[in-house]
C-alpha cells in the first residue's frame, strides 16, 4: 500500500511537470503547423469574433444587472473556452462575491489555478482559494482535492503537519458522510503509509533509537486512523475491517471490535434513508427531511449538521431548509463561527427571503459582532431585491429593534439615541420614496414604524411632544378614518400624556372616524363620565349625538343609493333579456317566412316533408373552413333575388350521405345509472369525420370502451360533443387526464358525466385557483411563441416541471402561460430575472401565480323564478368563457319545453311550472302543417302590402 501511495505521488508529480511544459516545446508539437488547421483558419477567426462579441455583450449585461446568475455562467464558460485567463479569474471572482459557487464551478476554477501555480507564492493563493471553496458547501470532493494538492507542498517547511491539519479538518467536515467519507479516510491512511515507507531503515541496517521511535509513532498514527474509521457507520465498513486485520500484526482489541459492531448496527439503520436518497429524484426534500428527523432523534450534533449540509448542497435555493438549519444551530450548537457561517451562506443563496436576513442580524447581535459589520450587513439586505414591499418594512423593523436595544435610555442624550432617531427618519423616507416607487405602495399603510417611533419617544424618552407630532403625521396619511388608529393614539396619551390631550384626541376621532364611530363615541363618554365636568359631559353628549345622527343619515342615503343601483341593474337586465327574446322571436319568424316561401316554390317538385333536407346549413362557429356549403349558397342567392352562376347538377357528397344515414339512426337514451363509467367530451370540431372511430382510438388507451355516443343535429351534423362510456370506472377516471388535449387543432374538454339539473352547483376546473408560490403566471407573450421556445427561456432559471400555454376554445393562443418550477425558490428567482424580459419584441410580465376568485353565476331567487318565460342561463362545468359561449349543449338548455324529450342519448327534464299536468300537443299531418305556414305567409304578405 505504501508503494502504491509513492507511485501515485510520482505520477502526480509527472503530470504536474507535464502541465508546466511551454506550448512551444518540440515534444508537445507546439511549433508544427497542422494543414487542417490552416484550411479552417477562416472559420476559426469567425468563431473567435463571435465569441468576443458575445463576451462583450455578457459583460455589458452584468454591468446592468450584476445578479444575473446565468449570465455569469455563460461568461465564465466563454472566457475559459477562449483562454482569457486574466478575465476568467476576474469573472469568477465577481461571481463568487455575489453567489456561493457550486462544486463543479469550484473544481474547474481550482484545477485551472493549480495548472498555473508553479512558485510558492502562487501555491499560497491556491490554498486561499481552497479555503474559500470549502466554506460555500460541504463537498467531500473539494476537501479530497484540497488534501491531495497539499501533499505537493510536503517538501516545504512544516509541509507534513499542514497536510495532516487539512486531512483532520476534512474528516471533521465530511468524515461522517456515509457514502463518501470512506474515500477521505483511505486517502489519509495512504498518506501516512507513504510517510511510514520513507521512515523505514535500509535493508540490513539497524535502526537508531530515534528511527525506532519515529516508526512506532507512525505505526500508532495508522492504527489510530483505522480505529477511528471503524467506529463510524460508513459504507464498505467490512472491507476496511478486513484491511485492518490484514495490516495489523497484533490482534484487534475488543473495544475496537465492540465499536465496530455498534457502527455496523447504526449503518443498518441509516441504509434505508441512503437508499431512498439514491432512488429519489431531485430535489429529494422529503427524503432528506426524513433522514434529518431520524438523526434528530439520535441526537448526535455532528451527524445532524452533516445531513443538513448534504441536503443544502442539493437544495441550496430552499429558504425553509436554511431557516430550519439555522434555527437548530442557534438553539443547539451555538458555536459562533459555525452559526454565522451558516447564516451568511443562507442569505447569499436566498437573498430574496427577508426572514433569513432578519435571523442573520439577530445571530450577529447574539454573538456580539461589531456594530459596523451589522450595519454593513443591513445595507446589503436593503439591496437584496425583496419581492414584496412588506419585506422592506420587516427588515427595517428588525434593524430598528437592534438599534433600540443598544441605547441606554437612562441618559438624556447619547450617540446611540441619535443614531436610532436618524434611522427611524431614514426608514420612513426610504419606504416613502424607494419602496413606493418600485411597488406603488409603501408596504406600511398603518405606519407601524412611525407608531413604534412614537412609542419609543413617549415611553423611553419621555418626549410626548415628538410623539404627538408623529401621530399627527400618521393621521394625515389617510388613517384618520379608522377608529383603531385613534384609540391607539388615545391609549398612548392616556399612559404618558394628560387628560386635556386625551379629550382633544377623542373629539377629533368622533369627527373623523367613519368605520366604527360608535366605539369612539363610547370611549369619549366613558372618559367624561370618569374625569369630566358637567360642561364636558354635555359637550360630549351633544357632539356624539350629532355625529351619530349624521352617520345614520349617511348610511340611510347610501343604502337607498345602493338599492336604486340594484334596481337599475335589475331593470337593465330585464331589458336585455326582453331584447334577446324579441331578437330570437324575430329570427324565428324570419326563418319561418323563408321556409314557407321555399315550400311555395318547390311544391311541384316533391312532398312537403322533404323541405328539411333542402334548408341551408347553419354556420357553426367551430367549423374550420368558415364558409357555407355550395348548395346552401345557391339557395341563399335564390331567396333574395340575387342571380348566381348556375352550376350543373351533381350527386350528393359524402357529408350529405352521412347526414342522411345518421337521421335514420334511432336515438339512444342516456342511462344516468352509468354516469360513473361515462365522461362528457366537448369542444370538438364540427367537421370531425367519423367521431366514433376517431374518439375510440383516442380513449382506448384509458381502458376498454363500451360505447361512444356522438351528438348530431336533426340534419345529421356533428354538434361537437359526445358521451364516452367505459366498461370500468377506473377507465373513466383515467380518461379525465385527457382534458385539454389538442384534437384537430382544438383543446378537447373531458369532464365527469353529471346531470346538471340534479347538481346545478357542480363545477369542474382542472387547475388550482389559489396562490401557488412555485408556479409563475406570464402575460404579454407573442401569439407565435411555442411551448418549446418558452421552456428555453424559463429553464435557465430553474428546473421546469410543466408549462401550459393558455388558449381559447378554438385552440388559439391568448398570450398567457403558466410555468411550474420544482420549488418556491426557483420561481422567485425566475420572477426577478424574467419580469420585463423581451420575447420576440414583446415585453412580458411575470408574477407568482395567484388567480382571482372565479365568479359563479348568480342563483335566481325563488320568488322570481316564475316571472320570466325565458329560463336563466345555465353554464357548463367550466363556467362562462370569455367568448360568452356556454359549453352546455343546446339540447340540454331547452328546459322550457313542457314535455321531456330524449335527444341523442340525453333525457331532458324541464322543471315543473304548474301543478297541473301539461296538455299534450295535437299531432299535425304534413298537409295541416303546410296550411298553417301558408296562412301565416299570406297574413305577413298582406301586412306588407
Amino acid at each position: 500500500m505504501a508503494a502504491a501511495g509513492a507511485e501515485a505521488a510520482a505520477v502526480a508529480a509527472a503530470e504536474e511537470e507535464e502541465k508546466r511544459l511551454p506550448e512551444g516545446d518540440p515534444e508537445s508539437g507546439g511549433d508544427s503547423e497542422d494543414e487542417g488547421d490552416s484550411e479552417s483558419s477562416g472559420d476559426g477567426e469567425d468563431e473567435e469574433k463571435e465569441n468576443e462579441a458575445e463576451i462583450q455583450r455578457l459583460e455589458e449585461q452584468l454591468s446592468i444587472n450584476a445578479f444575473d446568475y446565468n449570465c455569469h455562467l455563460d461568461l465564465i464558460k466563454l472566457l475559459r473556452q477562449e483562454g482569457e485567463l486574466v478575465k476568467l479569474r476576474r469573472a469568477r471572482q465577481k461571481m463568487s462575491e455575489l453567489f456561493p459557487l457550486t462544486e463543479e464551478i469550484w473544481l474547474d476554477w481550482l484545477k485551472d489555478e493549480i495548472k498555473m501555480a508553479s512558485e510558492s507564492s502562487e501555491r499560497e493563493k491556491v490554498y486561499e482559494l481552497f479555503e474559500r471553496a470549502v466554506k460555500d458547501y460541504i463537498c467531500p470532493e473539494i476537501w479530497l482535492e484540497y488534501a491531495q494538492y497539499s501533499i505537493g507542498g510536503i517538501g516545504q517547511e512544516g509541509g507534513i503537519e499542514k497536510v495532516r491539519s487539512i486531512f483532520e479538518r476534512a474528516l471533521t467536515a465530511v468524515g461522517l458522510h456515509v457514502t463518501k467519507g470512506t474515500a477521505l479516510w483511505e486517502a489519509y491512511r495512504e498518506f501516512e503509509n507513504a510517510i511510514l515507507e520513507t521512515a523505514q531503515p535500509a535493508p540490513g541496517s539497524v535502526p537508531s533509537p530515534e528511527q525506532q521511535q519515529m516508526l512506532c509513532s507512525q505505526l500508532e498514527k495508522i492504527h489510530t486512523l483505522f480505529r477511528r474509521q471503524l467506529g463510524i457507520p460508513l459504507l464498505d465498513m467490512e472491507a476496511s475491517y478486513a484491511e485492518y486485520e490484514e495490516w495489523s500484526e497484533d490482534p484487534i482489541p475488543e473495544t475496537i471490535i465492540k465499536n465496530y459492531k455498534k457502527a455496523l448496527q447504526q449503518l443498518e439503520k441509516c441504509k434505508p434513508y441512503e437508499e431512498a436518497l439514491l432512488g429519489a429524484e431531485t430535489p429529494k426534500l422529503a427524503e432528506y427531511q426524513a433522514y434529518i428527523d431520524f438523526e434528530m432523534k439520535a441526537g448526535d450534533p455532528a451527524r445532524i449538521q452533516l445531513i443538513y449540509e448534504r441536503a443544502l448542497a442539493e437544495n441550496c435555493l430552499v429558504p425553509d431548509l436554511w431557516a430550519r438549519y439555522n434555527q437548530y444551530l442557534d438553539r443547539q450548537l451555538k458555536v459562533k463561527e459555525l452559526v454565522l457561517s451558516a447564516h451568511d451562506r443562507a442569505v447569499r443563496n436566498c437573498p430574496w427571503t427577508v426572514g433569513l436576513w432578519i435571523r442573520y442580524l439577530l445571530a450577529m447581535e447574539r454573538h456580539r459582532v461589531d456594530h459596523g459589520i451589522i450595519s454593513e450587513m443591513f445595507e446589503k439586505a436593503l439591496n437584496a431585491g425583496f419581492i414584496q414591499a412588506t419585506d422592506y418594512v420587516e427588515i427595517w423593523q428588525a434593524y430598528l429593534d437592534y438599534l433600540r436595544r443598544r441605547v441606554d435610555f437612562t441618559q438624556d442624550s447619547s450617540k446611540e439615541l441619535e443614531e436610532l432617531r436618524s434611522a427611524f427618519a431614514r426608514a420612513v423616507e426610504y419606504l416613502k420614496q424607494e419602496v413606493e416607487e418600485r411597488f406603488s405602495e409603501s408596504g406600511d399603510p398603518s405606519c407601524t414604524i412611525m407608531q413604534n417611533w412614537a412609542r419609543v419617544e413617549a415611553r423611553l424618552c419621555n418626549n410626548m411632544q415628538k410623539a404627538r407630532e408623529l401621530w399627527d403625521n400618521i393621521m394625515t396619511k389617510g388613517n384618520a378614518k379608522y377608529a383603531n388608529m385613534w384609540l391607539e393614539y388615545y391609549n398612548l396619551e392616556r399612559a404618558h400624556g394628560d387628560t386635556q390631550h386625551c379629550r382633544k384626541a377623542l373629539h377629533r376621532a368622533v369627527q373623523c372616524t367613519s368605520d366604527y364611530p360608535e366605539h369612539v363615541c363610547e370611549v369619549l363618554l366613558t372618559l367624561e363620565r370618569i374625569e369630566g365636568t358637567l360642561e364636558d359631559w354635555d359637550a360630549a353628549v351633544q357632539k356624539t349625538e350629532n355625529r351619530l345622527a349624521r352617520v345614520n343619515e349617511q348610511r340611510a342615503k347610501a343604502a337607498e343609493k345602493e338599492a336604486a343601483l340594484a334596481k337599475q341593474e335589475e331593470e337593465k337586465a330585464e331589458q336585455r333579456k326582453q331584447a334577446r327574446a324579441e331578437k330570437k322571436a324575430s329570427k324565428k319568424a324570419k326563418k319561418n317566412r323563408i321556409g314557407d316561401k321555399r315550400k311555395a316554390d318547390d311544391d311541384d317538385e316533391g312532398e312537403w316533408g322533404q323541405e328539411e333536407e333542402e334548408q341551408p346549413s347553419k354556420r357553426h362557429k367551430g367549423d374550420g373552413d368558415g364558409v357555407l356549403p355550395e348548395e346552401d349558397m345557391e339557395v341563399e342567392t335564390g331567396l333574395f333575388g340575387r342571380s348566381g352562376p348556375e352550376k350543373p347538377d351533381r350527386p350528393a357528397n359524402q357529408k350529405e350521405k352521412a347526414s342522411t344515414s345518421r337521421k335514420d339512426i334511432p336515438k339512444v337514451l342516456h342511462d344516468s345509472s352509468k354516469d360513473n363509467v361515462t365522461v362528457f367530451v366537448s369542444n370538438l370540431s364540427y367537421n370531425m369525420a367519423d367521431p366514433e372511430v376517431k374518439l375510440k382510438e383516442l380513449f382506448e388507451s384509458c381502458g376498454e370502451v363500451a360505447e361512444i355516443r356522438p351528438v348530431f343535429s336533426n340534419k345529421g351534423i356533428f354538434r361537437g360533443y359526445c358521451y364516452v362510456e367505459f366498461k370500468e370506472e377506473k377507465s373513466a377516471l383515467q380518461a379525465l387526464g385527457l382534458d385539454r388535449k389538442v384534437v384537430e387543432g382544438r383543446p378537447m374538454f373531458v369532464s365527469p358525466c353529471v346531470d346538471k339539473n340534479k347538481n346545478p352547483d357542480f363545477k369542474v376546473f382542472r387547475y388550482s385557483t389559489t396562490l401557488e408560490k412555485h408556479k409563475l403566471f406570464i402575460s404579454g407573450l407573442p401569439f407565435s411563441c411555442t411551448k418549446e421556445e418558452l421552456e428555453d427561456v424559463c429553464k435557465a432559471h430553474g428546473n421546469v416541471k410543466d408549462i401550459r400555454l393558455v388558449t381559447n376554445r378554438a385552440g388559439k393562443p391568448k398570450g398567457l402561460a403558466y410555468v411550474e418550477y420544482e420549488n418556491e425558490a426557483q420561481a422567485s428567482q425566475a420572477v426577478l430575472k424574467m419580469d420585463g424580459l423581451t420575447v420576440k419584441e414583446h415585453v412580458i410580465k411575470v408574477a407568482i401565480s395567484n388567480p382571482p376568485l372565479r365568479k359563479l353565476p348568480d342563483k335566481p331567487e325563488a320568488g322570481r323564478a316564475s316571472q320570466f318565460a325565458v329560463p336563466r342561463q345555465v353554464y357548463g362545468a367550466r363556467g362562462k368563457g370569455r367568448t360568452q359561449l356556454s359549453m352546455m349543449p343546446r339540447a340540454l338548455q331547452r328546459q322550457s319545453n313542457p314535455v321531456a324529450k330524449a335527444e341523442n342519448g340525453m333525457v331532458q327534464n324541464s322543471p315543473a311550472t304548474s301543478s297541473e299536468p301539461p296538455e299534450e300537443p295535437k299531432k299535425m299531418s304534413n298537409a295541416d302543417f303546410a296550411k298553417m305556414l301558408l296562412k301565416k305567409w299570406f297574413l305577413y304578405g298582406f301586412v306588407q302590402m
